[in-house]
């Protein structure tokens, strides 16, 4: 270990917790020293360490920060809605957001190796994201809520859509591998033309006659799913309404 190495303690052996140990274990400069999950005592876990990364249920972080006794070390979060405040009585405190899913230690690591991070507090989780190769912006306390919304948004709320389509295309024998991979070519779109640029379909076209013969189809064969059709119906019509004020 060199004198310039960065001691890393993870508290927390969830999939979160475990992805990071992974990914910080393999860089140069950075070790983590152990990760400590339910059941472990905790309370000396900043004393011998540069930082300490709580990677716990957002429910229980400041419970976690605060059984912390204050040492020398960086205390950090990596949760999206929550503020620095849950880090008392922590002077040396930070916000570490992962912009991603983790759904796996070996996969969440491969996608913080160069992935997005909402950082905010001391600068040394700025330098963590650096060196994993990542890219970051600032949250505020305040703003948090609505940021981590917005991740919801385009991360939870479209894995839901995409049950929307699924089962809406089930109920006519549309194999779920083909809606996919519409999907997946639409977000392709999205990526590189913006969102209100890559609309496209009737609600892009004011195609009214095939948007009534969809609210009927659907209200006679899947009335379940119409309310969630309306909705982003709607959502679509007001991207529309934004790309012809462009």
């Amino acid at each position: 270990m060199s004198a310039a190495t960065v001691t890393v303690r993870v508290i927390g052996a969830g999939r979160a917790g475990r992805s990071f140990a992974k990914a910080i274990d393999d860089l140069v400069d950075w070790d983590v020293i152990d990760m400590r999950g339910r059941g472990v005592a905790i309370d000396d876990a900043a004393a011998d360490v540069d930082l300490v990364v709580i990677a716990t249920p957002d429910a229980v972080v400041a419970d976690v920060a605060a059984a912390i006794r204050p040492g020398r070390a960086v205390v950090a979060h990596v949760a999206g809605s929550l503020g620095l405040d849950v880090l008392a009585p922590h002077d040396r405190r930070a916000a570490l957001h992962p912009l991603m899913s983790l759904p796996d230690a070996e996969i969440g690591a491969e996608r913080l190796t160069g992935g997005w991070f909402a950082v905010a507090g001391d600068p040394l989780v700025a330098d963590l994201a650096t060196a994993l190769g990542g890219r970051t912006f600032e949250i505020a306390d305040d703003d948090r809520a609505l940021y981590h919304a917005a991740a919801a948004v385009a991360s939870n709320h479209l894995v839901a859509l995409l049950g929307h389509a699924q089962r809406l295309g089930a109920s006519v024998g549309v194999p779920a591998d083909a809606l996919l991979a519409l999907a997946l070519g639409s977000a392709e779109n999205a990526v590189a033309l913006g969102p209100a640029a890559a609309l496209t379909g009737p609600a892009a076209r004011s195609d009214e006659a095939t948007l009534v013969a969809h609210r009927e189809a659907i209200g006679r064969r899947a009335p379940r799913e119409l309310a969630a059709y309306e909705a982003m119906l709607a959502e679509a019509r007001r991207l529309a309404a934004m790309e012809g004020e462009a």
